[in-house]
């Protein structure tokens, strides 16, 4: 390919001789392939790192949009976690003040809850985390494993209490012979809440908070009831419970009730809370006032001069709801009371002459039902 050449030049009448050798051809051309392969290599590197560095910019994007999507999923998961431990605590805080309104008083309860466990706290994010926004995340979990464990510990609690307060309250009612009954009075048509397949079993502990409250409220509302305050002033007694001599006719009778004689005039008051359920005149009883005082137990007031209530009020213990007189089958001035459990006639003085604890125990009783009244 390469071979002696010799050139001739002239120029304004000289002529000169130039040789160009094959060894200055094969370095030129040497020269000229390696110029032309490191711009070849040059072009292919560039290329090349235009290409990878391409590559590396899509590939930041999209680890960029996966960290994004991956911090709205887990903001969204966050906000939903902390609006379940936001309600949780919230309804901790409506058990905790339920506690206090019903067993405030009540040392072993409020005891059994004086060590609650502390609220777990979240621990700072690392700094060396590879996505700091995702790994900044609060877990509420600990938090509602911590107001978890403070509502069973309140739940066991409540129940504790309420259990002791029904066994004080059924002690006062045996002491003046009443016993309720073992079984709640419940009824009304079943109307299912949920499918059978989605209804999963309740827990256990909360089903017997429920019946033990409900319990406790049956027999405190019938220890309210129970007619031990004094309906005449003086309290003298003319006639016994029983049988007697007919003051009329001198036959041997059944009295059903207790004669208090009493001033013209003087205030018949209240046994206990109740609503007025008859006001009128009865053969034999002349004016008559009579009170239902639920869960079947009535007080009957008899002999009225006349009335300061009427069919349907609400009255008190203790609230004026007639005068005392004379009238019907009577003798004189006094106030015939009767106490009648389901209709029939008992004694009333079992009940007027309850013991002091029963009586303690029974203003107790009245205390929490009249708040629970208030505060529905």
């Amino acid at each position: 390919m390469f071979r002696d050449h010799e050139l001739i030049v002239r120029t304004d009448g000289h002529v000169r001789y130039l040789r160009l050798g094959a060894g200055a051809q094969r370095k030129a051309a040497v020269a000229a392939l390696g110029v032309a392969g490191v711009w070849l290599t040059g072009t292919a590197a560039l290329i090349g790192w235009q290409a990878w560095t391409s590559h590396q910019t899509r590939d930041m994007e999209q680890r960029a949009v996966a960290v994004a999507q991956a911090e709205v999923r887990v903001a969204a998961e966050r906000r939903s976690a902390e609006q379940i431990a936001s309600d949780v605590e919230t309804r901790q805080k409506q058990l905790e003040s339920l506690f206090k309104s019903h067993f405030g008083d009540d040392p072993e309860a409020a005891a059994a809850l004086a060590e609650e466990p502390a609220p777990a706290t979240a621990q700072p994010a690392s700094a060396e985390a590879d996505v700091q926004p995702v790994a900044a995340v609060i877990d509420p979990s600990e938090r509602l494993k911590s107001t978890g464990a403070r509502q069973q510990k309140l739940v066991s609690a409540m129940t504790d209490a309420a259990a002791r307060r029904t066994a004080r309250a059924e002690s006062a009612l045996a002491a003046v012979g009443l016993r309720p009954t073992a079984r709640l009075a419940q009824g009304g048509p079943f109307l299912p809440w949920r499918t059978a397949k989605q209804d999963a079993p309740g827990d256990p502990d909360l089903k017997r908070l429920a019946t033990t409250l409900m319990r406790m409220e049956q027999v405190e509302s019938l220890l309210v009831a129970v007619p031990s305050g004094s309906p005449a002033d003086g309290m003298q007694i003319t006639s016994g419970f029983g049988t007697r001599y007919d003051p009329f006719n001198g036959a041997r009778a059944i009295h059903a009730g207790i004669d208090f004689r009493g001033p013209h005039g003087s205030p018949i008051r209240a046994a206990a809370p109740g609503r007025v359920s008859f006001v009128g005149q009865k053969s034999g009883y002349g004016n008559v006032v009579e009170v239902d005082h639920g869960h079947g137990l009535l007080t009957r007031y008899a002999h009225l001069a006349g009335f300061n209530a009427q069919v349907g009020d609400e009255v008190q213990s203790g609230q004026a709801i007639a005068r005392m007189g004379s009238t019907g089958r009577s003798t004189g001035t006094h106030l015939h009371f009767e106490v009648r459990v389901n209709g029939e006639a008992v004694n009333p003085r079992r009940f007027l002459e309850a013991n002091a604890n029963v009586l303690e125990i029974k203003a107790d009783a009245r205390e929490r039902v009249l708040g629970r009244v208030s505060a529905s």
